[in-house]
Formats: structure tokens, sequence, C-alpha cells
């Protein structure tokens, strides 16, 4: 008989589909901490414990890899992220407890857990990538281990991750200065299949550090394809661009809120035609618009009906733009586009920073920029020559 965690009857609804909820490494880490302090203070083995996430929830979660030693007490928890597909899902989440004399709870991460190199987070440099909330976890479950026992002495916790190393080569860790493993990551407990907050939450991180690094005019690509036209054609410096997916809007919305000065987007135009009809959500789930927003600048270039019906009856934007190529209008339709990307990027930030896009197609290369991408382009390069000539 499997195991029970206490989330067999709950779910989301996620494009019509029951997606099972999971939980963070955050609760394995404080419940393998739990464990492993009753089991060091109480004695005897325990085989699961319960936590109360912060959530609300209440997990019961299997204690795996039980080992003893002269002072101190290992076990494990295993991820489980639910339907969410986690780079983190399976893993083995370990706690090592011992005993202190100081009466103090002293939490660190071992092999596996990445450490800060970094400004801008909430930990310090040198500190493990152990985040607030699983931090205040782990410190409460081992507290409630040492009432329990009624020990009064302290305890010194060690977080590892095994696999961690590795899998952190498919999170933002590289990009936020996280070396070395995974971070211990979870303000609720529990992981909502494809998390919007979660991704969301990461681009703040991301952005916020950038600022904490003295960053006014940030350079952002929505996904690969725009990193790589950056790479590839730009004289930017693309070790410092960062990804919104396709959360323009909110990225707009942090950064009017951190007090940047600046965004330059660098994108395909299949997700920044979008932006021309004020959708700053570019997820076709949310709105797609690609094709009539294309149809309605034909006809404002002076295209006839038959061009406008072709443009709207294609299946991809490269199709579209070939389209108005042989209507001789695509140099004039990209002029209008832009100009109406230029005007919802300004309305979003109601013209508090400023904003600007360069858009392009993997047929056809560089398509244009809006009128106030110039600007931002020459502050970039401003900046970067004034870091590299120090």
């Amino acid at each position: 008989m499997a195991h029970q965690t206490g989330l067999e009857d709950r779910y989301v609804i996620k494009n019509n589909r029951k997606m099972r909820l999971g939980y963070t490494t955050g609760s394995c880490a404080a419940a393998a901490a739990g464990g492993a302090a009753r089991m060091l203070l109480l004695g005897g083995e325990l085989s699961e414990i319960e936590l109360l996430t912060p959530k609300g929830i209440l997990l019961n979660l299997e204690l795996l890899d039980i080992t003893r030693g002269e002072n101190s007490v290992s076990c494990a928890v295993r991820k489980d992220a639910g339907d969410d597909p986690d780079t983190t899902d399976g893993i083995l989440v370990y706690a090592c407890v011992k005993r202190r004399t100081d009466g103090k709870i002293c939490i660190d991460g071992g092999e596996g857990v990445g450490r800060v190199t970094k400004p801008g987070l909430w930990q310090k440099i040198g500190e493990a990538a152990i985040n607030r909330v699983p931090m205040a976890m782990i410190q409460r479950a081992c507290e409630e281990a040492c009432e329990a026992a009624d020990y009064e002495g302290g305890l010194t916790v060690l977080i590892s991750v095994p696999e961690g190393a590795k899998r952190a080569k498919k999170t933002f860790n590289p990009r936020l200065g996280i070396e070395g493993g995974i971070s211990i990551l979870g303000s609720s407990g529990i992981v909502e299949p494809m998390s919007e907050s979660a991704l969301i939450e990461s681009i703040r991180v991301e952005m916020a550090q950038k600022k904490s690094q003295g960053e006014e005019y940030l350079l952002v690509t929505p996904g690969n394809y725009g990193a790589d036209y950056l790479r590839e054609h730009m004289s930017l410096p693309f070790e410092k661009n960062m990804k919104c997916s396709n959360y323009v809007g909110e990225a707009i919305d942090m950064a009017v809120n951190m007090g940047i000065k600046g965004i330059l987007f660098v994108s395909h135009i299949g997700k920044f035609v979008k932006v021309g009809a004020g959708i700053m959500n570019t997820h076709s789930h949310s709105a797609d618009a690609r094709l009539e927003v294309l149809s309605a600048c034909a006809v404002r270039a002076g295209g006839d009906l038959s061009t406008a019906r072709r443009v709207l009856e294609c299946s991809t934007t490269d199709e579209a733009l070939d389209c108005l190529a042989e209507g001789g209008i695509l140099e004039k339709s990209m002029e209008i586009l832009l100009k109406k990307i230029q005007f919802y990027l300004d309305h979003r930030s109601y013209e508090q920073i400023l904003l600007g896009a360069v858009i392009f197609s993997n047929e056809r290369g560089f398509l244009g920029m809006t009128p106030r991408a110039g600007e931002l382009i020459e502050r970039l390069q401003s900046v970067n020559k004034m870091q590299t000539d120090c």
C-alpha cells in the first residue's frame, strides 16, 4: 500500500485537468530535520512524521535512509512535486541533526545545497541558499522536537541534497549566482502544478538582485529565441540579460516598483506582436491575436483587403510576414506595429520608466525597434563601457 501524505484528495484545475498538488523542498527539509531531531532526542526510530505547512495543509511524510551516528541522526524525505514539471521532483532531501551545548539551533546547507555568491538575495554572500520560510519551518520543527523531549540544549542541522548540484543546472540558480546546488524553497510548503506565482517570484528575485548590484537599465528577453538573437546579433552585454517568460506586464510592474529606470526587451515577433494589442501576458492560453494584429497593421499600412485576409489565414507570424512582403507593405506594417508596441509599453508603466523593444524573426532577422529603444541601447552600451573600463 502506498504511503499516504495527506495530499491524495487535493488538486487544482489547470486547462480542464485535475492536477495533483505536491510539497516543496522546504517541506522536505523541515520534515527530515524534525524527524531526525526527534529520533536523536527521544530515541527509537520513526517511519514518518507530520508537518503542518504554512498553507495550513497537514502532511504526513515518510522518513527514509535513517542513519544513526555517535551523536547524530540523519534521515531523508523524498520530494514529490505532484503533477508539476518540477526539476527537483523525486530527489532526496536529507537532514543530519547533532546536539550542541549552547542552546542554539543552527541551520546550514551541505552537499547539493547552493551557496550565495552575489548580493541581492535574502541570504548573505557565502550563506546556504535556504530561503526565509523554509528556514523558519526547519527551526520550528526542531523546536517542537526539543519541546517533546524536554531538551534545553541546542542542535546543529545540516541540510543536504546529494543530487542537488546536478539538478541545479536546470534551475534559475546559475543566473542568480547560487553555486553548487539547488535552493531550499517554498513560501507555502505546497507545490501547485504549473504555478505562475512561483515563476513570477523567480523573475522578481532576479530583478531585485540586479537592482541591488546597481543595474538601473535592464536587458530582458522573453525566452531562448530572444537570448540567442541578443548573443549573436547585438552589441550589448549578453551576460546581463534576464528572462521574463510570458510575463511582460509583470516585469514592467516590478521594475516600476523597484525604481528601475528602464527596460529594453529583445523578442521574437511571435511573442511581442501581441504586445501591439496591449496583451501583456504572451502565453497562448491567455490570448493570441498575432494574425489579427498583423492584419490590422497591413490595413493601416495601405494593404488591400486580399492581403489582410491572407494574413489572417496564415499559421505562423513568419508566414504572415511573407504575405506582407509580397504585398510590398512589410516595412510600413512593422513601423506601425512598433509604434503600437511602444504605446502599450508606456501605457502599462504610465510612462514612469523608459521602455523599448527590438523585434526580429528567425527567418528575416531584424524587423525593427520601437521609438524609444535606441535611447535604451545607448544607455546600456554606455553603462557597459564604463564598467569594462573600470
